[in-house]
């Protein structure tokens, strides 16, 4: 008997240790990512409790970092710019990570990076093909996007959505090769409104892709789930599918979008008013700022989101209110430590309110970090470990 109660008991002790055991996962930081897709990457990822997130260079990667690793993502940005980034020595090192097992995700420029196009800069880890990549810069916006059978069992959670929506900005085009992979979503948007881009060449293409790698798998989707209110959890869950891992159901409030979306591509007159809305902020009255935040939320800005942290500290209250209310609304975790450091400064009532309001929204996404619904402190509680 005491014999079978240690068995039991080692049984509960070994189970209960590989509970508490992290997914490592890297970021790439390198001079061909965009700053925006790097953080919001990282943010995204940490709404998964399982998960240790660091920031990776391509020094680290020389250096043998991925030998500790489980994943290793590559986000927006460009494609060739991270190539030369990364040199010709850490993409074999890479290949060789996900060979031997282990998991790599590709986001937009990231995705272009792993594809299988001829007479571009790219690794080859999967089988999918970039067309038209002479109008890259085609537009961007609220996309459409279907998931198939197979998509639906790993994103079951949209499984009872007829039509998903997914920023987009500028993503690859694909199309089959000679190598076989899976496809799990398709691409419903017709993007076109900027550089001559033709029209029709969007609609009806990979959104998603899945592929074998020798004992690893690769994921790699054109949108940019990690920059979409409602669907950044999206981006932890592909990590898990190259792993293996089970697909982990994440909180209602971090699958559910605070603004029901729809499709909304920038059209040239909405980037000229942009553009406009950029001097508004820099030269305009309250008034005008509190307009132009209105008209942006709206049309779900990319740019917007590197303008944001400044306003929270404007000099009108109505401004610094507005912004924190964006900030809430498009769950934008990357700007928690300001607004932590702004409500600590801020006076006025209604910012104060606003504030708050959007640090307990933000606490939300993550309940098991923040007991009781606590703003957290800053970006530093991202779970970040960003070695030089």
């Amino acid at each position: 008997m005491k014999r079978l109660l240690l068995i039991i008991m080692s049984v509960v002790l070994l189970a209960s240790c590989g509970q508490g055991q992290k997914i490592k996962v890297a970021v790439f930081q390198g001079d061909g990512g965009a700053a925006t897709c790097i953080r919001e990457t990282v943010a995204a990822l940490s709404l998964d409790e399982d998960m240790e997130v660091r920031i990776v260079h391509s020094s680290d990667i020389a250096a043998g970092v991925l030998d500790s690793l489980d994943a290793i993502v590559i986000p927006g940005g460009g494609g060739s710019r991270q190539y030369l980034s990364l040199g010709q020595t850490n993409m074999a090192l890479i290949k060789d990570f996900v060979h031997r097992g282990g998991g790599a995700v590709g986001i937009c420029a990231g995705a272009y990076l792993f594809s299988n196009t001829p007479d571009y800069t790219c690794m080859a880890l999967t089988g999918a093909r970039a067309i038209d990549r002479e109008h890259d810069n085609r537009g961007h916006g609220m996309a459409k996007m279907t998931l198939n059978k197979e998509g639906k069992k790993i994103f079951h959670e949209l499984a009872k959505e007829d039509t998903s929506y997914v920023f987009y900005y500028e993503g690859p085009v694909f199309v089959e090769s000679d190598v076989p992979y899976t496809s799990f979503g398709t691409m419903e948007s017709d993007v076109h409104e900027e550089g001559g881009a033709p029209a029709g060449m969007t609609n009806g293409k990979p959104f998603l892709t899945g592929n074998d790698y020798g004992k690893g798998k690769v994921f790699t989707v054109v949108g940019h789930p990690e920059a979409t209110p409602g669907k950044m959890w999206m981006v932890p869950r592909m990590v898990r599918w190259t792993l293996g891992k089970p697909l982990k159901t994440y909180p209602a409030e971090v699958l559910t979008p605070p603004v029901a979306p729809e499709e909304i591509l920038m059209s040239v007159d909405d980037l000229r008013y942009e553009s406009q809305c950029f001097q508004t902020f820099l030269y305009g009255t309250a008034q005008e700022k509190v307009a132009a935040l209105g008209w942006l939320e709206d049309h779900y800005s990319w740019d917007c989101k590197t303008w944001l942290q400044g306003l929270l500290y404007d000099a009108s209250p109505q401004v610094r209110a507005r912004a924190a209310k964006y900030v809430g609304a498009i769950q934008y975790l990357p700007y928690e430590a300001d607004l932590k450091a702004a409500l600590l400064r801020e006076n006025d009532t209604k910012a104060r309110a606003a504030m708050q309001q959007a640090l307990d929204a933000l606490a939300a996404l993550r309940p098991w970090k923040y007991p009781g619904r606590q703003a957290a402190s800053g970006l530093d509680q991202l779970n970040i470990r960003e070695q030089h």
